[in-house]
């Protein structure tokens, strides 16, 4: 019965991973959409079980007058069979209305309805720039998609276990209170509209701060986050105290946010027990008076005192999961500044996969402004041929990294195209693009899995073969294999930690190498990606990856500039342009800027030996 109420909806169905809408409600009803169907069920459950829980009650008051009426002596004679109808009421279809409520609410929307939204949420995310998550923080970020899934399931729980079951209930106690005497049921009428526009005038303010504080919330997670992941800067250049004195502020403006938003649900707890203290008396005096008239029963005022009480303590009831409602609207109105906004870089509807032969790579007057970590491109007009080995060299802030985040698509040019084997990269899909180039980048970065998932993780239908021959390659094999994790796990299967920060730097190289040697791409693309290494390693790595070379395209970053000493082609870069373009050797006697950071280099790598060499 459970297994069959959870699969009523598949929540990983729909893969289409659109922007939220930037409205509150919009977001709500887009992720209702796939529970339509089972809305009516549960409008009809919540009724159900609303105008029973409000008949039981009535009836305890009509079971009064029955028993003042009746005796002991008639009471079992006359009214067996009704007490006989009430106990199976009691004791079968209440408990069965409410589980068949529960299987609904739990397991066909609760089991699916967080996951569901969080999907979502962290596909659209997947598919924003890297420069989008260069501003905004992981840790905020990752708080933000478990929110916003828990926010909607609770708002959802909330309106059908809760607001509509309320609902219900107010109305069948006013529509039973009228039948008895209008003037019972006019007070709670009146009570129930007064109430409706006190919670509506609340919820807004309440809103508002309830979405400050999670803004707040999110901030401190990011600030907590950040400093985890970066635990090692903190032990090196600062105390753990001082990395505490700046979390504290952070933390002391999350306790104001919270603190502004606990007054008002403070200032909303005073008026509904102000209201309910009203309804009380409204509904209860003129019962008394009414008793006193001979114009109701005993049993009759018995129920309207009943309702009322009830009432009160369900209103008390209301009152906390309204607070929770407007808590999780404020964390899904925070959440949409993430979630609504739209990709920087999409792909255009019904976009061409790339189609790769020859892997040349032109561009015509291709220029960007100057990022955070790269320097400009200014009117660039290049061609690399397939199969040409490249090195790209100048100083910091010349433009390489820009060149090589726009032929990947990281980055949007704002002017020129793109080319790679005649097709406009901005015309096909990303994932297409990428799939055909193969990148080393000198910090690689590696998920918290095995290293077999990693290294697969561009190819995952590599053989064992292939990914052993890849790490020899590589010469990452050795390592791998006396891999040990924590949890005892060892070789392929030994996890590295978050971005691989259980093994060195130099490792991390390797196992980037290997990475892109398995994915077998016509274009490799390497950004300082031998840096870590020793002149040896490195020396064997370069000699290995010839082989890896032959017959594709390659483009390398190398301030080294002995890893580019063999290649077809040096281009040197100043202020993002080229100012130079050739052979290694005709650029060496040439006397231009690349023959002087040549020999730059090799004069400090002497004086470095010549040191070396004294101080032994």
């Amino acid at each position: 019965m459970y297994k069959f109420f959870e699969k009523l909806v598949d929540p990983f169905a729909n893969p289409s991973f659109l922007a939220a809408p930037d409205s509150v409600w919009r977001f709500l009803l887009g992720h209702i959409q796939p529970f339509r169907h089972l809305l009516p069920w549960m409008v009809l459950l919540g009724i159900l079980k609303a105008g029973l829980e409000c008949g039981l009650i009535f009836y305890a008051g009509r079971l009064l007058d029955i028993m003042s009426q009746s005796g002991v002596d008639g009471f079992w004679t006359n009214h067996k069979f009704e007490m006989g109808g009430a106990l199976v009421v009691l004791l079968v279809v209440r408990p069965f209305l409410i589980w068949v409520h529960h299987l609904f609410l739990d397991q066909a929307v609760g089991s699916n309805l967080q996951e569901q939204v969080r999907w979502h949420a962290h596909g659209h995310l997947l598919g924003q720039s890297t420069s989008y998550f260069e501003k905004e923080p992981a840790g905020r970020l990752s708080n933000r998609v478990m929110q916003v899934g828990q926010a909607v399931e609770e708002i959802f729980h909330s309106a059908f276990e809760a607001i509509w079951f309320s609902l219900v209930y107010v109305v069948s106690a006013i529509v039973l209170l009228s039948d008895i005497d209008i003037r019972l049921g006019l007070p709670l009428a009146i009570w129930l509209v007064v109430y409706l526009l006190y919670v509506r005038r609340m919820s807004a303010r309440i809103a508002i701060a309830s979405m400050n504080w999670s803004g707040e919330r999110s901030a401190v997670s990011g600030t907590v986050v950040d400093a985890y992941t970066n635990i090692e800067t903190v032990k090196l250049f600062a105390d753990t105290g001082k990395e505490r004195d700046f979390s504290l502020s952070a933390m002391q403006r999350l306790r104001r946010r919270a603190q502004l938003y606990r007054r008002e649900l403070t200032g909303l707890s005073l008026g509904m027990n102000l209201l309910n203290g009203a309804m009380i008396a409204g509904v209860v005096g003129p019962a008394v008076w009414l008793w006193t008239k001979g114009d109701v029963t005993l049993g009759q005022v018995s129920a309207a005192a009943a309702l009322t009480i009830r009432l009160n303590g369900m209103t008390g009831w209301i009152m906390w999961v309204a607070s929770s409602v407007f808590q999780n609207v404020g964390i899904i109105r925070e959440s949409l500044a993430s979630f609504a906004r739209p990709h920087e870089i999409a792909d255009r509807a019904q976009a061409p996969g790339l189609r790769i032969s020859n892997g040349e790579i032109r561009l015509e007057n291709v220029s960007h402004k100057a990022l955070r970590n790269s320097g400009p491109l200014r009117s660039m007009d290049l061609t690399i041929p397939g199969h040409q080995k490249v090195g790209l060299v100048g100083e910091s802030g010349s433009g390489k990294s820009t060149l090589i985040r726009l032929v990947l698509r990281l980055i949007e040019p704002e002017q020129g195209r793109i080319f790679i084997d005649g097709q406009d990269i901005a015309e096909a899909r990303q994932h297409s693009l990428r799939s055909h180039i193969s990148v080393v980048t000198q910090n690689p970065s590696f998920l918290n899995r095995s290293v077999r998932e990693n290294l697969l993780y561009g190819k995952p239908d590599s053989t064992e073969e292939e990914m052993i021959a890849a790490t020899r390659t590589a010469e990452a094999h050795d390592f791998i294999t006396n891999l040990v994790d924590h949890e005892g796990r060892s070789g392929f299967d030994a996890h590295i930690g978050e971005r691989g920060a259980s093994i060195s730097g130099g490792q991390r190289q390797r196992l980037a190498i290997a990475r892109a040697i398995l994915k077998n791409a016509p274009i490799i693309i390497m950004d300082e990606a031998t840096s870590a290494l020793d002149g040896q390693g490195e020396s064997r790595i370069l000699k290995n990856l010839q082989t890896v070379f032959r017959d594709r395209t390659v483009i390398a970053i190398a301030h080294r500039l002995s890893t580019v000493a063999e290649f077809d082609r040096i281009l040197v870069m100043e202020s993002g342009r080229i100012v130079e373009d050739g052979p290694p050797d005709v650029l060496r006697a040439a006397n231009g800027p690349f023959a002087k950071m040549w020999n730059h280099q090799t004069q400090l790598e002497s004086g470095v030996f010549s040191l070396v060499a004294k101080s032994g």
